[in-house]
């Protein structure tokens, strides 16, 4: 597993960096960079599973690990679904996805930091900095 981190200064409140990160009009709107068509569906309280979709019945299960409105969400991946079957046999081992959000000078402070398979590191150096400008886009 390799560790990443991304940052970017937002110039909007934590609130409305959170709302847009995780708003269902607005998280297709920043997710596009990874998968045109992305969707999520969860309620996003510590606990509850996710579903991260590409648009065309594939994708991600996962579990939300932690959630402080607007200041902190942690992602644990578990496994993938195709067709609306989870397979949850590969071992993903501590694959996870962090957002924190801090306010720094009236701005916003959006922190990612992942835990990923070496397979994905090229792909999420070139696609995360056009995420976060898409997010800054959005709350801006």
């Amino acid at each position: 597993m390799e560790k990443l981190k991304f940052k970017k200064e937002i110039n909007a409140s934590a609130e409305k960096v959170w709302e847009v990160l995780l708003g269902v009009s607005t998280y297709p709107l920043w997710t596009a960079v990874f998968a045109a068509g992305s969707t999520v569906e969860t309620d996003w309280k510590k606990g509850s599973k996710a579903y991260f979709s590409d648009g065309k019945g594939h994708g991600m299960v996962s579990r939300i690990e932690e959630n402080i409105p607007n200041q902190f969400i942690s992602i644990k991946h578990l496994g993938e679904f195709k067709d609306g079957k989870e397979d949850l046999n590969k071992d993903w081992g501590e694959a996870f996805e962090n957002y924190t959000l801090e306010t720094v000078e009236g701005k916003t402070l959006l922190t990612i930091d992942l835990q990923i398979s070496k397979d994905w590191v090229d792909y999420m150096e070139k696609t995360w900095p056009a995420a976060l400008e898409k997010v800054a886009e959005l709350a801006e």
